[in-house]
């Protein structure tokens, strides 16, 4: 049997927004809701701008791992066009909503491509953001095919050395007070590049593991759906 546009939506729409799917996310919002709303009641507005909002404007003017950081430091007296903030905020969230709807079935996978990407592709990066993905490094391991022979060592290196020689440029700048923000930018993007290959090279040698059950949905045409 054919399914029209209206059937195929609401089939769609169905298969998302299950039962168990609705309760948890009126818990974990609710929560969520409630935890912040306490925390308002003590801490008023500066607990709202320190722990939330802040984060969705921050700049920063020193230099760090972002290819950003330059751009920033050189206007950072001005104030940024709402086109700028939408430049750097859109590849972000572009990647972010491929690989959730790519990898959204592979729970632990999904997030730590999603951290590594966040951090990668961030207005901000300094060392201790690593750690985000590094907590979730060993959720994934398992279903790797990549071993410490020739792709895994080849990444590790990759990544360690773009870091090192963004390092190297950073403590020419800061410590020997060398004019070199150009060479430290573009560190900045050879690091942005290392992390982006080594991303993809995880991808493509991660064994898919969904962590949902395939259930049976009982439609005309028996779709089927994950719950």
């Amino acid at each position: 049997m054919r399914i029209n546009g209206l059937q195929g939506i609401r089939i769609f729409l169905a298969s998302i927004f299950t039962w168990r799917r609705l309760v948890f996310g009126i818990v974990s919002g609710s929560i969520f809701f409630i935890l912040t709303g306490l925390c308002f009641y003590f801490y008023g507005w500066d607990f709202l701008d320190e722990a939330l909002l802040y984060h969705l404007t921050r700049t920063d003017p020193r230099h760090n791992f972002s290819i950003y950081f330059y751009h920033i430091y050189l206007h950072f007296e001005q104030e940024f066009s709402s086109l700028e903030k939408l430049i750097s905020f859109l590849p972000q969230f572009i990647v972010q909503l491929v690989l959730v709807f790519r990898f959204a079935y592979d729970l632990p996978f999904c997030f730590f491509v999603q951290t590594v990407a966040f951090v990668a592709f961030n207005k901000v990066i300094t060392a201790q953001y690593f750690v985000w993905f590094f907590c979730l490094l060993p959720l994934i391991l398992p279903w790797s095919n990549m071993n410490l022979k020739w792709k895994g060592l080849a990444c590790i290196f990759l990544w360690m050395g773009a870091q090192s020689h963004w390092l190297m440029w950073a403590y020419l700048l800061e410590f020997r007070g060398k004019n070199v923000f150009i060479q430290l930018w573009m560190a900045s993007l050879l690091f942005l590049a290392s992390n982006t290959y080594v991303l993809i090279n995880i991808i493509r040698n991660h064994a898919y593991c969904p962590v949902f059950n395939l259930l049976k949905h009982e439609t005309s045409n028996k779709t089927t759906k994950y719950d």
